[in-house]
């Protein structure tokens, strides 16, 4: 019976340790009665119902939900069209620079990103008066940017690894191109682009660097509140309002497996009802 090398296990619970227990902690002292954050001063809520009265910290949260679903949506889409491209046309003109621009922002740091798309919006402002101002646009725009190459990224794998063999027989069987596409394609790749989605929502979601570079006065996203508070030092309302964040994405990562499952269990059934009828 072969057995696991200490040391990689020890290396593996380290990992899991230094990542977790922090988080852990916060969330412990989250609930702490006390306003310092490192002394527990015995269990509390009221941090909890202090942050339901915060109407500062409600608008910056709204506001970065809704910079998360819209960029993330739009990322998702372009990003869903050029793996494809990518993956399915190997050669054509300008294929090269296409996979570069794509890829460019994978490599590319925060800080210059930023800088080119705040130059781009003040010449745009001063060439054509748009944008006006710097807020809800214009950092939806960046995150669309520099998010919709990890959607790409995903799905061009996920359509490379893609069993072409179906889509050929359901167009044997005389369906249109845009049918298999919808019956056949997008089930098959559906769980990379729900996981392109929520790559983008997260993303977006917690930016700091891009979005400080973006935004405007008024249009506070929730990752700026919190990076400005936490400069003044860290109270147990941020460990709140963080658990709270941790919470909400867990939930919604084990909502998108079960969902991602089941389509794939789906998928894989009818691939076997479908071989059992050519058969």
């Amino acid at each position: 019976m072969n057995r696991r090398p200490v040391f990689l296990i020890s290396v593996l619970c380290f990992g899991f340790a230094f990542f977790y227990i922090p988080i852990l902690s916060m969330m412990v002292y989250s609930f702490n009665g006390s306003r310092l954050a490192t002394v527990w001063g015995g269990f509390s809520t009221k941090w909890y119902v202090s942050l339901l009265s915060n109407k500062q910290v409600l608008a910056a949260l709204v506001l970065s939900l809704k910079i998360a679903v819209v960029s993330a949506t739009c990322a998702t889409i372009l990003g869903t069209m050029a793996g494809f491209v990518l993956a399915r046309f190997r050669r054509f003109r300008g294929r090269t620079m296409f996979s570069g621009l794509v890829t460019a922002p994978l490599i590319m740091p925060e800080v210059i990103t930023g800088i080119s798309l705040l130059m781009f919006f003040i010449l745009m402002a001063n060439w054509t008066g748009w944008p006006g101002t710097r807020g809800f646009t214009t950092v939806t725009l960046a995150h669309i940017t520099f998010s919709m190459v990890f959607v790409a990224t995903v799905v061009q794998a996920r359509v490379a690894q893609a069993d072409r063999s179906i889509e050929e027989a359901a167009m044997d069987l005389g369906a249109r191109p845009w049918q298999v596409l919808r019956d056949v394609t997008l089930p098959t790749i559906f769980p990379a682009i729900l996981s392109g989605w929520l790559l983008a929502f997260t993303i977006s979601l917690d930016d700091v660097v891009i979005t400080s570079f973006t935004t405007g006065p008024g249009s506070t996203t929730l990752p700026l509140l919190i990076w400005s508070k936490v400069k003044l030092g860290v109270t147990p309302d941020i460990n709140a309002l963080a658990t709270i964040t941790v919470v909400v994405v867990g939930l919604g990562v084990a909502l998108a497996g079960i969902i991602m499952l089941r389509a794939e269990k789906r998928r894989l059934s009818d691939e076997r009802m479908a071989f059992r009828a050519n058969d």
